[in-house]
């Protein structure tokens, strides 16, 4: 989700203690960043944030960390974190296809992608965050009991990502569904900011779990 230009957001980025500034040096090793062993969950394009403050609020067991490489859209999100206590929250600015120069092999338990770009045009295919290039990439750094937990509204994308996931990669698929707000999968399911307002216009939001 990109906002209009926010004049400062790099320099407040820059100086922002929520925002790590060199994670490679925690390549492998986040356990000192953090200082405990808790599980590392991630998400790849956070937007603004809501979706992975209020899991850091209801999870102070596990690690987060929010993956976005739009300043105008971070600017938001530390501003949220500001208002918090939160130890177990801490954020990225990069581009998703560095990842594995920042997370070991195994190190991350689950990555979360919500809503992300849907990259309609074919030749931009390679671009979306499903597509066999990052695939290959969560391979990498995805723990071997660990998950992808994959939401979006717009239905060519999950049903490029569900054939994707399926014929290009080692993994399996479960708790698939069409419309989560009216599935079983609705219990504990926390909201984006896009999926506020998507299902408050009754659209469908499409769900799926990629493991391997």
């Amino acid at each position: 989700m990109r906002l209009r230009n926010i004049k400062g957001a790099e320099e407040f980025i820059a100086d922002s203690i929520y925002v790590i500034q060199d994670p490679q040096k925690y390549r492998g090793i986040w356990n000192t960043f953090f200082e405990n062993e808790n599980p590392l969950h991630i998400e790849i394009g956070m937007g603004k944030g809501k979706f992975i403050h209020t899991l850091a609020a209801k999870n102070p067991q596990i690690n987060y960390i929010g993956i976005e490489m739009y300043s105008s859209v971070l600017y938001r999100a530390i501003e949220k974190r500001q208002e918090t206590e939160l130890s177990n929250l801490f954020f990225i600015r990069m581009d998703a296809k560095n990842l594995s120069d920042v997370f070991d092999r195994f190190e991350v338990e689950r990555i979360y992608l919500n809503f992300s770009d849907p990259w309609p045009k074919e030749r931009h295919a390679k671009r979306r965050l499903t597509s066999p290039l990052f695939l290959a990439i969560y391979d990498i750094i995805l723990h071997q009991n660990g998950t992808v937990c994959f939401k979006t509204d717009n239905r060519n994308l999950f049903d490029y990502s569900l054939e994707t996931i399926q014929e290009t990669s080692p993994w399996h698929i479960k708790d698939v569904t069409y419309d989560l707000h009216g599935s079983p999968f609705a219990v504990g399911n926390v909201m984006t900011e896009y999926e506020e307002k998507f299902s408050s216009k009754g659209m469908p939001i499409h769900r799926l779990v990629a493991y391997r």
